[in-house]
């Protein structure tokens, strides 16, 4: 029987890419979608321009709570003793 470990750390791994994939979408579409008119034009949220506001800042928070949820929920505690793989 092959050890559940690597069975775990697989599905972790993709999770992560997962987290990482949504951080830089979440990231990429405020900086770009309300960045990308006339600095003129800009909208600020306390005193930041409201595409930095939400892209690195709002963006930020959102991805901690994420992740922290995400480890509660999906993340096992492994043990990294040799254990004797039963076959």
């Amino acid at each position: 029987m092959k050890d559940q470990r690597f069975k775990i750390a697989h599905k972790e791994a993709l999770i992560g890419i997962g987290l990482v994939i949504i951080n830089f979408a979440i990231w990429y579409g405020f900086a770009y979608g309300l960045g990308s008119g006339d600095p003129t034009e800009y909208k600020y949220v306390f005193g930041f321009p409201a595409w930095f506001f939400y892209s690195c800042i709002v963006g930020t928070v959102f991805m901690i709570v994420l992740v922290w949820v995400v480890m509660k929920l999906f993340f096992t505690d492994v043990s990294f003793d040799d254990e004797e793989v039963d076959k």
